[in-house]
């Protein structure tokens, strides 16, 4: 026989539960004479076999079932198909706190994130000790806090020597120039890269033009290309992030963005930039965008992954109107556009392929030399001419 208090020590259990199994009529005390609660060696080892059935994940009430009845198969299965989702979210939670303890892949975490949240997943970035050009290179192109470091040497190895960082020619530049229906005087040019496109802009306008990129690299490029130059003061290039720009309100009356708005999200440029345009102004801004209203499955997941904001034009359009634009025109880059840039990337990797097989940036930027060489057309940039509504 055992007191209350003896039986909830041999179980572990503390004397309330014991009542409440009581109440529940899983045990059955009995009071004795001198008023004190007594229970069996059944009690305990029905309690002791209540515990070994609720490990399994049932209820009291569905343990009290299985005591007093035949067990219910369909419940167990019930039961054991939980389970099975229980833990697969209990190992997807560990893998993430590994991953972020530098024992595993972040990479579908940081794309699932920059989904759903992009805003709370650059600042989030920013917090954990990234500088935002850090954290914006870790959005697009790293995807992994862990390695990202290694990544970005082994990007930047690869681009070092390449005169294009993305797709692009002198005619469809000059033709989106010929588009705007004025000549601009103050031109700012944001993502200018090496200034490839900031030539074609001095070369065709007589405008004073503030090239911007956040790539010290790439600036130093930009200024070596117009050392012989001159250019009379026209031009003047400032390292800066495209998020924050030091700039008067109404400083220009033309943004020229090839290929860059993308970094920050294209309706945030749309509407952060717009303030910067005099009144009547324009913006010329491309985009990677879908040319069909049905892609392949392969390009939409790759794309899923690598862009997950791309949109068509139509969506594209709406989103311009919205922001404060009037269309003037837009077009599709050129296939040669496309050429410019993939054919040196393809033999630049080439001859690292051997000293860099391990490297997960050369894979990410084979794979994606893959879907141009399998899906263009299903995608392409657009080149948008904008004018700044009143």
């Amino acid at each position: 026989m055992y007191r209350i208090s003896e039986l909830a020590a041999a179980v572990g259990l503390s004397r309330t539960a014991l009542l409440y199994y009581e109440k529940q009529q899983l045990i059955s005390g009995k009071r004795l004479e001198n008023g004190y609660r007594f229970y069996s060696d059944e009690d305990l080892q029905r309690v002791r076999l209540i515990q070994q059935l609720q490990a399994g994940g049932l209820t009291l009430k569905e343990c009290k079932v299985c005591l007093e009845e035949k067990i219910d198969k369909d419940l167990l299965r019930n039961r054991l198909r939980q389970l099975d989702e229980d833990i697969a979210l209990k190992q997807q939670s560990r893998a993430l706190l590994a991953a972020m303890l530098g024992e595993g892949d972040l990479r579908t975490w940081h794309e699932d994130l920059e989904r759903v949240a992009p805003d709370a997943h650059l600042n989030w970035l920013v917090k954990q000790g990234f500088t935002e050009k850090e954290a914006l290179r870790l959005k697009w192109l790293s995807k992994d806090m862990n390695d990202h470091e290694t990544y970005m040497n082994d990007f930047m190895k690869v681009y070092e020597t390449l005169e294009r960082w993305g797709p692009g020619n002198e005619k469809d530049t000059l033709k989106a120039l010929s588009l705007l229906p004025e000549a601009p005087a103050d031109i700012l040019e944001i993502g200018c890269g090496t200034g490839l496109s900031t030539k074609l802009l001095i070369d065709n306008t007589d405008a004073n033009i503030t090239a911007i990129d956040n790539e010290p690299s790439a600036l130093a490029r930009l200024e070596e290309r117009f050392e012989e130059q001159d250019i009379s003061g026209r031009l003047s290039s400032i390292c800066v992030s495209m998020t924050e720009l030091p700039f008067e309100k109404e400083s220009f009356d033309l943004i020229w963005s090839e290929g860059s708005a993308y970094i920050m999200g294209v309706q945030k440029a749309l509407t952060q930039w717009r303030p910067l345009l005099q009144p009547g102004g324009y913006m010329m801004l491309s985009d990677l965008v879908w040319l069909t209203d049905q892609p392949d499955k392969e390009a939409m997941a790759f794309w899923e992954q690598s862009y997950p904001d791309i949109q068509t034009i139509s969506t594209r359009l709406k989103q311009m109107d919205a922001a404060g634009y009037d269309v003037v025109d837009h077009f599709s880059l050129s296939r040669e556009s496309w050429d410019n840039y993939s054919e040196p990337l393809k033999k630049r990797i080439h001859d690292l392929s051997s000293d860099m097989s391990e490297s997960e940036a050369l894979k990410d930027i084979e794979s994606e030399l893959d879907i141009y060489s399998k899906f263009l057309g299903q995608f392409g940039y657009q080149m948008f001419v904008l004018a700044k509504r009143d």
